[in-house]
């Protein structure tokens, strides 16, 4: 039986890591990205988004502007405020939200229709380019907005005009003849429907899903015979090669072993497969998802939790190819990925989804957003000497600095709807079971609410700083509860007391958790040692070979210019010296971590390109950051991977 998230709502969040990025949600990215949407900051790319709903609604004159997909910056934008004002009533700011939810109203086609794209500027193609129009994708992430806005202030106006969106779906797409046999070219309205049918009770909308992911890959490909059409035109000039491995479409889903093509698409995907999975309790479909996540956290996923290599159609490559200086590692893919590590976690009861999900969170997720909340990163290379960061060349898209906009922005609200929901990763639970997970070690208190038992929970730590967690049981149910500790897979010396005794019952892990069980009001201490270490990675990624990287807990660490100088890759780190850890008052007090090795003495060479001089090599003391904190202090060169040092 699933577990389930709770209900953030009940959940209040201060932790002594967490909470800085968590309140930047409400008090700087929400009204920054509002800005944004209204190009009101300067010197940053236009995102017009809201002035293209005016034009829809008949408010405004002009010309769409921006993307096809550029409705979903005001989707996840609100489905953050709903995930912000569930935690933290804002009167001011729901009222501008319930503005917004007015103009999309208005902006309703007569029949359910939500697009300003094609209501603007291609009104008779509706449903013409599934595979680049993005048409049930923006439906998608309008939906999810719907659903977060919905919960989190009992409002119904957007969600009943998405309810009217997907009837309208439902209505278009499906095996019966006189409908549309197609699908998603980019997946997403997949798991907006999902969550239609889980508020709604509608069971329509949950088969809808089933049907986008039984059609997908099935008979002839849809989208090669949409692009057949003598009247097709390319929206997307990268397109021109198009083939269906891209957008996951080559084969039936159950058929799939490897992750393919752009990565947001495929993790979107999996996120559905594994919802519907559960649903019609579907072995088939499990078993893929099961085989697509160990492919790609086993051959194609970084260290840091970023996925696809590819910075040419954002997509993932071959086994083992992880280029670091290269790479794309979008931080839409790593949101996907942790939702999709989320939801394995809940189903199948195994902390390895979360070990994954964690480290998504904690390095790329968080690498994508400044400490201010005003700039970004779409790409998170883990490797980066600026000057090469030019337009025009294989490196154009990794950027050395983080930046105010993007022109497609899909990555800033997708971290602000993250960051405002981490909640949701937190604990799962099972009260039918009274089971409570204890997944991410997040300072909090929570109430779950158990048939009537009002059961409070408050778990108080310092991690990932230091490795110890404290959690409060009160109102323990008559019959006791059980609390299932997730054991990471990088704690070493794990011990678990209760009441001041240790706990010496349920010492064999089921599925990576603890089992505690519990009779009375309880509090119970988590111990385990998680210190810096080396890792290296397997011989079979050639980027890395003869590499190593350091590691503390979830968080991956990083050399920075600013700490070690310039030509980072002059550096080879002795891995037979320990490693030390100091704190450090930088972004508000964090653990350091010191390295030795030595470094190219630059002098000892001559000018030429290239000559028969062997360089001296002179000792160097390292520092290094947790990478979800580098370019914070202004733009230099970024390294993960070090050259180890041969005798």
């Amino acid at each position: 039986m699933r577990s389930n998230s709770l209900d953030i709502k009940n959940i209040s969040i201060h932790d002594p890591f967490w909470s800085k990025h968590v309140d930047l949600v409400r008090n700087a990215i929400i009204p920054y990205q509002w800005e944004a949407m209204n190009d009101r900051i300067p010197d940053a790319e236009s995102s017009h988004c809201l002035e293209n709903f005016k034009i829809a609604a008949g408010r405004a004159e002009g010309e769409f502007y921006g993307a096809v997909f550029q409705d979903t910056d005001v989707a996840k934008w609100l489905e953050a405020v709903g995930f912000s004002l569930a935690c933290y009533p804002d009167e001011a700011l729901e009222k501008t939200a319930d503005e917004v939810i007015d103009l999309i109203a208005d902006a309703q086609c007569e029949d359910g229709y939500i697009n300003t794209y094609f209501t603007i500027k291609e009104p008779e193609k509706r449903w013409t380019d599934l595979c680049e129009g993005h048409e049930l994708y923006t439906a998608g992430h309008l939906m999810e907005a719907a659903v977060a806005y919905y919960e989190g202030t009992g409002k119904r106006k957007l969600l009943d005009c998405l309810c009217k969106f997907a009837d309208l779906i439902c209505d278009t797409f499906g095996t019966e003849e006189g409908k549309i046999h197609g699908y998603p070219g980019h997946e997403e309205v997949e798991i907006g429907l999902i969550k239609l049918a889980r508020v709604t009770g509608n069971q329509k909308y949950l088969d809808q899903a089933k049907y986008f992911i039984d059609a997908r890959g099935v008979g002839e490909n849809y989208f090669m015979k949409e692009m057949s059409r003598p009247d097709y035109k390319l929206i997307f000039p990268e397109f021109a090669d198009y083939t269906p491995a891209y957008s996951q479409s080559d084969k039936p889903v159950r058929e799939q072993t490897t992750a393919e093509g752009h990565a947001v698409r495929a993790v979107y995907l999996y996120c559905a497969m594994a919802d519907l999975a559960e649903a019609y309790q579907e072995e088939g479909l499990l078993n893929a998802c099961k085989t697509l996540w160990n492919n790609i956290v086993q051959k194609r996923m970084y260290i840091t939790g970023g996925i696809g290599a590819s910075g040419y159609l954002e997509r993932f490559t071959v086994d083992y190819d992880l280029p670091n200086d290269s790479n794309y590692s979008e931080s839409c893919a790593s949101i996907g990925l942790a939702l999709f590590g989320l939801r394995m976690a809940q189903i199948t009861g195994e902390s390895q989804y979360i070990d994954v999900a964690e480290r998504a969170l904690y390095n790329t997720v968080l690498a994508g957003i400044a400490l201010d909340g005003k700039s970004f990163f779409y790409v998170n290379p883990l490797e980066v000497w600026p000057p090469a960061c030019m337009e025009g060349t294989s490196k154009k898209h990794v950027k050395p600095i983080r930046q105010k906009w993007f022109g497609v922005a899909c990555c800033p609200p997708n971290i602000a709807r993250t960051l405002a929901s981490l909640g949701q990763y937190i604990y799962a639970e099972n009260s039918k079971k009274k089971e409570l997970y204890v997944n991410l070690f997040v300072s909090n208190e929570t109430e779950l609410d158990w048939n009537e038992n009002k059961i409070s929970v408050k778990l108080q730590t310092e991690f990932p700083w230091v490795n110890t967690y404290s959690l409060e049981i009160k109102n323990v149910p008559e019959g006791g509860m059980d609390l299932l500790l997730r054991v990471p897979d990088y704690a070493q010396d794990y011990q678990v007391t209760a009441d001041g005794n240790m706990y010496e019952e349920n010492k064999e892990l089921e599925k990576g958790y603890r089992r505690v069980h519990v009779e009375k009001d309880t509090r119970i201490e988590v111990n385990f040692a998680a210190p810096a270490k080396f890792v290296y990675a397997n011989p079979q990624v050639r980027a890395d070979s003869g590499k190593a990287a350091i590691v503390r807990g979830p968080l991956v660490y990083c050399l920075e210019e600013i700490d070690n100088s310039q030509n980072l890759p002059a550096v080879f780190v002795d891995t037979d010296t320990a490693l030390e850890e100091e704190k450090s008052d930088l972004f508000g007090g964090i653990v350091t971590v010191k390295a030795r090795g030595k470094k190219i003495v630059e002098s000892s060479v001559s000018n030429s390109l290239y000559s028969g001089q062997k360089p001296q090599l002179e000792d160097v003391e390292l520092t290094a950051i947790p990478y979800p904190y580098w370019n914070n202090r202004g733009e230099g060169e970024m390294l993960v991977w070090m050259k180890e040092l041969r005798p």
